[in-house]
């Protein structure tokens, strides 16, 4: 379903309407799902996730933060294009890297990921302002 920019509306009680069909939050859901189902069937077909090996969970995550790692290089050298993708900057492709991984580990692992950032973002709408007292 093609959805132009004047068929989405955006407010905090409001919610998003899409065509009228659907909230943002299902939207978000749903294309995630799919975005994450294709993640890992990339993975798989590249040899990523031998069915008879085991999940090394903290492997996961490490390789996970190496894409931020990465991120954070791009970033100490002043974020020029990336290397494979020109029309970005070596930021948003290591940032996409991170949401594929976590794409990928989701769909091996079956976690629901788009429930908890939907969960997640309207938890964190009712907390305080900078909560915990935190500088950073």
């Amino acid at each position: 379903m093609e959805t132009q920019e004047k068929d989405i509306r955006v407010g905090k009680d409001e919610g998003v309407v899409m065509e009228g069909v659907m909230e943002i939050d299902k939207a978000f859901e749903m294309a995630f799902r799919i975005m994450t189902k294709k993640a890992f069937r990339i993975a798989c077909e590249h040899g990523w996730w031998p069915e008879s090996e085991m999940v090394n969970h903290g492997e996961q995550l490490a390789l996970m933060h190496s894409e931020l790692s990465e991120a954070l290089e791009f970033l100490r050298h002043g974020n020029g294009p990336s290397d494979h993708i020109a029309r970005f900057s070596g930021l948003e492709e290591e940032l996409a890297d991170v949401i594929i991984r976590i794409m990928s580990y989701a769909g091996r692992c079956n976690l629901r990921v788009s429930e908890a950032v939907v969960e997640k973002m309207k938890f964190n709408e009712g907390r305080p302002f900078k909560h915990g007292g935190k500088a950073f």
